[in-house]
């Protein structure tokens, strides 16, 4: 499969959704089909805050609302003033009301502008009034924020399209890994750029052929890492920033993002270990996978990478601005705790959607606006997230206990561009 994402998938899984039926009205449902011109932290919440507008609001809020398409906040509380979003393969839409939306006030709303504003770099068709409004105004608190989102947008619960509303939230993260250009010893497993031959064989060579004849990828080395499991790491995250030391001992960072993949398909080394009895499925997250592999020996491990067939490809890019993540399927840099992976049969790049899920390994609730900007081979079905946690090991812990029950709703412009 093409991946033009940022990373591959994680080990966690949901089955794709199965498929059919009809209807747009209120409390109906829009079925599936192609979209049309689609554009190629931690949990914070806040209680307190009410969607109700307050009764004085700056200029910028007053211009946001008086421009074309503002028309549509004097029915946010009806379903029917609505248009429906475009149907895709793997979902349906329910119409529903904010409040059916669980902990929609609590959650720090403004948050979501970054992200918001990046997504409208390249935004869905049908969106362009709404960035063109969003990219105007700065909310200066939570409930601005909110009463934005209800006088722009309109909520539809998201199923797969036998009905099914239930799902999976997994996360996902940038790791910062040591690395040197040099091959040296602590140093000897590689980051490979791109073969130039690479599509004049697919499926390329699998992960156990190149193990055999390792020359086929001589010369493509952009560095060299300490340990297979960081390379696994890497090649499961699909992106990464690597703390370089060259030869001449001058260091810098560098990020090398997902260039290209072998055409094989991709299997799960959690999956593998939960077969050969190594691991629980409840178990296999990350860090125990990570933990396994540190035990196991050299033969045993290299089982388990040879299991996955698919190998990942980088390419090296400067890091202008540290704070940037690296860019998305959709083409523009993710945002911690605010951008998700979706499966793009289901949802567009650019929505708006409302997450129900829970902390990693918790019952807290975790309820909040994110974006959909990435996919991920693992990443499929209507009710299938992964969400892009941020940078290093604190982002690491969040992201790879991530593995908790899930409801998604997609909230779409009320009005026609």
């Amino acid at each position: 499969m093409h991946r033009p994402a940022v990373r591959d998938a994680r080990p966690a899984a949901v089955e794709p959704a199965p498929a059919a039926g009809p209807g747009t009205a209120a409390g109906r449902t829009t079925p599936a089909g192609p979209d049309t011109a689609q554009a190629p932290t931690a949990h914070t919440a806040r209680t307190g805050d009410t969607a109700e507008p307050p009764p004085h609001r700056p200029a910028e809020v007053a211009a946001a609302q008086s421009a074309p398409g503002a028309e549509g906040a004097a029915t946010a509380a009806d379903p029917s003033a609505r248009r429906p979003p475009p149907a895709r393969p793997r979902a349906r839409y329910t119409a529903v009301d904010w409040p059916q939306l669980p902990g929609w006030q609590q959650d720090r709303a403004a948050e979501l502008w970054p992200a918001l504003r990046a997504g409208c770099q390249r935004p869905p068709a049908g969106w362009a009034g709404v960035c063109a409004r969003a990219r105007a105004f700065t909310p200066p608190d939570d409930g601005y924020a909110r009463d934005f989102i209800e006088r722009e947008l309109a909520p539809w619960r998201v199923e797969a399209i036998d009905g099914r509303g239930d799902g999976l939230a997994t996360g996902y993260f940038e790791p910062v890994l040591e690395a040197r250009r040099q091959r040296q010893p602590g140093f000897e497993v590689p980051v490979h750029r791109a073969p130039p031959d690479l599509a004049q064989r697919q499926p390329w060579w699998s992960r156990a052929e190149l193990d055999r004849e390792p020359a086929r990828l001589r010369g493509l080395e952009i560095a060299w890492l300490a340990h297979p499991l960081d390379a696994l790491l890497l090649q499961v995250q699909g992106s990464g920033r690597l703390r370089l030391t060259e030869p001449d001992g001058r260091q810098q960072t560098v990020r090398v993002a997902y260039a290209a993949h072998n055409g094989h398909p991709y299997r799960s080394v959690g999956r593998w270990l939960v077969d050969q009895g190594e691991l629980t499925l409840e178990g296999a997250s990350w860090p125990a996978i990570r933990a396994w592999g540190e035990r196991a020996g050299p033969q045993r491990l290299q089982q388990m990478l040879q299991a996955n067939p698919r190998v990942i490809f980088f390419r090296e890019e400067p890091l202008a601005d540290p704070r940037t993540g690296p860019r998305g399927a959709q083409g523009v840099p993710l945002t911690a705790g605010r951008s998700v992976a979706v499966d793009p049969q289901a949802l567009s790049y650019g929505s708006v959607l409302w997450l129900d899920t829970t902390e990693p390994l918790s019952s807290t609730p975790l309820q909040r606006l994110v974006m959909a900007q990435d996919t991920g081979t693992a990443i499929t079905g209507a009710v299938r997230i992964d969400l892009f946690f941020g940078l290093g090991a604190p982002a690491e812990a969040l992201a790879g206990r991530m593995k908790q029950p899930l409801r998604v709703w997609l909230l779409w412009p009320r009005e026609a561009d």
